[in-house]
């Protein structure tokens, strides 16, 4: 029997079976339309074959039909996703939807008319079907236009021209009928090509560039498999390699993906991908609506563009011929996706270039400490850019500001030291930039009560309510949004004298235009500027029209400002308070990707990182530069506690509204899976999250660890089967990042 497995748009972790009816052909990768339930959905083609059913016949339902002549998915990217599914014990429907644009996942639109979707500034004709039973004089292809459209959604006419053929005058009369309904909608806009890239003329590369760029397309010109870490200091080019070494691969016929961790440096990455190599290029992240989103989808499937440029989803590019993939920043957290399929897009890189046959390039002024144990394990090969590009421009020099000695400046707040303060007076004198960076957001990070001594907290949540002053006043949550208005009584004791603890940007930026009122003063998180919106503050600071500008992790990653001279951090210690084993490497990683901000142009580049630890590896190594040293000894620690990257973990996340019901499961699931491990897999805990509660929900967690990642899956599968109250919410998270 001619049976095919499915992949529906659920979150089960399973496919399900359906027979093939005579005469339909079907291939893996394909959408098909079937039925699940009540219901019609359109699923992915996993696999197509003769054997026995895994059901009963009588409940064996045939596929409706076949939405795409061709595949969606290239095989190469189909067998991937399984992978991926198989390793991260994701849902293979959930997995689907990470490779497919919206419009793909719930609909089925023809394949032709989509590059219409792309055009700015017109209006395009959508028909939507209504949902009523058609009359019997309702035949052929008007029928056969509203099944599609009840299947599909809303479809663009000229899409459904292209399919059906006459299928305007057949719309027509549907929508007279009242059967379907037809709407003026504005064409989707590409937000990265509203303005004409110049051409650049490409410059002549250093010796350690070339060395880099002629080793990886050495591999790429011999058709070979393999893996780099190119480790170089800030500023030393490594976007030029990249570029030099796509244009290769594009050469040689082949496509490329290329990744940066956040989706604020994809317009810069954008940029100068579109000088050099034109209009060749597709973007894909979480900041394009569906329509822009599915343009680019589309391109890339037919092979009209081959480089796909992003955040970690463009990972899921459907390009053929794989042959390069680019990680920039591959120690950056936020390559793993943290709901959801809690995928690492850095690591699924090496897996993915590693079944296609393709060269993997990570780059990192900061190698995170699996990349290095990589190389010692000659996983990975190492390239090395010592230098920066430039040749007037040098890395900055570095001073450690020890606050348990020096005081405030002028402006009396503590972050603003004496020295901090006259370094800003003197970078303003020679009209130089400045960055100051603080990792948290808001005015104050919480409100205490001199007189009872109670933090106001999120009534959702275990964390104390941020002070936001900027626009209405309000103490707000950064973990579930909650937000209120600004309080001046204690909520127990009725008392006003309330005090304002810590500092957050908005009110350093206060203090700073108090301080420096001829500057202009400007700030950066995610108040201000989310996601792909930072890159207009950013375009300020290039076009000189910010003097001093203030934010959180957002002007840490790899912004080329050359005009920035100082760097200030002013508050190195934050992130080593934090419960994780990677509190150290953080920092040290924020330390120096910061500190590599300055200096970056002809004039030299000064660093002040404040600290209460001066002696702290972390801070006293990033004020050298000395990642070889730091590394060394983080390894050891590492070797010694038995953590990543010697030792695999999965964390295990329980929470529930009622405690009593998390803390029941964590520890059913906890000893269910002591049970199920064999000898050197650990099972720690379980105990109550760092955060106990968020959300209204309470949060218990244990952790599974071992030296073998494979003797860890049958534990971790007997806990994903295992059948626990619905009213818990059970998570595995294999390899987390955050410990939290």
């Amino acid at each position: 029997m001619l049976l095919a497995r499915v992949s529906v748009p659920v979150p089960l972790g399973q496919a399900f079976t359906y027979s093939v009816p005579a005469g339909l052909e079907l291939q893996r990768g394909a959408r098909v339309l079937c039925e699940f339930g009540r219901r019609r959905v359109v699923g992915v083609v996993l696999d197509v074959g003769e054997r026995e059913p895994d059901v009963p016949l009588d409940k064996l339902k045939p596929v409706v039909a076949l939405v795409d002549p061709e595949p969606v998915l290239p095989v190469e990217l189909l067998d991937f996703l399984l992978e991926l599914a198989r390793y991260y014990l994701a849902p293979i429907g959930d997995v689907m939807r990470l490779a497919l644009p919206a419009i793909e996942r719930s609909s089925a639109r023809a394949l032709a008319g989509q590059a219409e979707l792309a055009a700015v500034g017109r209006m395009v004709r959508v028909a939507r079907a209504l949902a009523l039973p058609l009359p019997p004089e309702i035949r052929g292809q008007a029928r056969a236009i509203h099944e599609h459209l009840l299947a599909s959604g809303p479809t663009e006419v000229a899409v459904l021209a292209a399919r059906f053929g006459n299928a305007r005058a057949a719309a027509k009369r549907l929508a007279e009928a009242g059967l379907v309904a037809i709407e003026e909608q504005a064409k989707a806009r590409d937000p990265f090509f509203a303005v004409p890239a110049p051409r650049d003329t490409p410059p002549e590369l250093t010796p350690p560039q070339a060395g880099a760029v002629h080793a990886i397309i050495a591999r790429l010109e011999a058709r070979e498999r393999g893996g780099y870490l190119l480790h170089g200091v800030t500023g030393s080019g490594k976007t030029e390699v990249y570029l030099r070494v796509v244009e290769r691969a594009l050469a040689l016929g082949g496509s490329a993906i290329v990744l940066v961790p956040e989706i604020a440096l994809t317009p810069q990455l954008v940029g100068r991908f579109r000088a050099r190599l034109g209009e060749r290029i597709a973007v894909m992240h979480s900041g394009l609506g569906d329509a822009d989103r599915h343009a680019m989808w589309k391109s890339l499937r037919s092979g009209e563009v081959r480089v796909a440029v992003g955040a970690r989803s463009a990972l899921f590019a459907p390009v053929e011929k794989l042959a390069l993939i680019c990680v920039d920043e591959e120690h950056d957290g936020s390559f793993k996706q943290e709901e959801g399929v809690r995928y690492n897009a850095r690591d699924m890189a090496l897996l993915r270039a590693h079944r296609a046959g393709a060269v993997t390039v990570l780059g990192s002024a900061t190698p995170s400490l699996g990349s290095e144990l990589a190389v010692r394990e000659q996983r990975l090969e190492r390239l090395v850019l010592p230098e920066r590009a430039r040749a007037s421009a040098v890395l900055p020099r570095v001073e450690l500001i020890d606050l348990k000695r020096v005081g405030a400046g002028p402006s009396g707040h503590r972050l603003l030291s004496l020295p901090l303060h006259r370094a800003l007076e003197q970078t303003l004198e020679q009209k130089g930039q400045a960055i100051l960076f603080l990792n948290r957001r808001g005015f104050a990070p919480s409100l205490l009560c001199e007189a009872c001594g109670k933090v106001i907290e999120c009534p959702s949540c275990a964390v104390a309510l941020t002070l936001h002053r900027s626009g209405r006043p309000r103490l707000a949550c950064h973990y579930c949004d909650h937000s209120t208005p600004l309080v001046d009584q204690c909520p127990a004791c009725g008392s006003g004298r309330l005090s304002e603890e810590g500092a957050g940007t908005e009110r350093i930026e206060q203090a700073l235009t108090e301080a420096f009122p001829a500057a202009r003063i400007a700030r950066l998180d995610r108040d201000v500027a989310a996601g792909a919106k930072s890159e207009k503050v950013l375009d300020r600071m290039r076009r000189r029209e910010i003097d001093v500008l203030v934010g959180t992790q957002m002007v840490t990653k790899g912004h080329d400002l050359p005009d920035v001279t100082l760097v200030g951090v002013l508050n190195a210690d934050a992130a080593l308070s934090m419960p994780d084993f990677r509190a150290a490497e953080r920092t040290f990683h924020l330390l120096v990707q910061v500190a590599g901000r300055a200096g970056r142009g002809d004039a030299l580049g000064k660093v002040l990182i404040q600290t209460w630890q001066p002696e702290h590896p972390a801070v006293a190594l990033a004020a050298h530069h000395d990642v070889a040293k730091f590394v060394e000894r983080e390894l050891e620690d590492r070797r010694e506690l038995g953590y990543p990257p010697y030792r695999r973990i999965a964390l295990v996340r329980v929470d529930a509204v009622q405690e009593a019901r998390a803390r029941e499961v964590a520890a059913k699931l906890a000893n269910l899976a002591r049970k199920h491990a064999p000898e050197r897999v650990d099972v720690l805990g379980p105990a109550p999250a760092p955060l106990p509660r968020l959300r209204n929900r309470y949060r218990f967690r244990f952790m599974v660890r071992s030296d073998d990642r494979a003797r860890m899956r049958p534990v971790l599968l007997a806990i994903a089967r295992a059948s626990v109250d619905r009213a818990v919410r059970v998570a595995i998270d294999i390899d987390p990042v955050n410990m939290l």
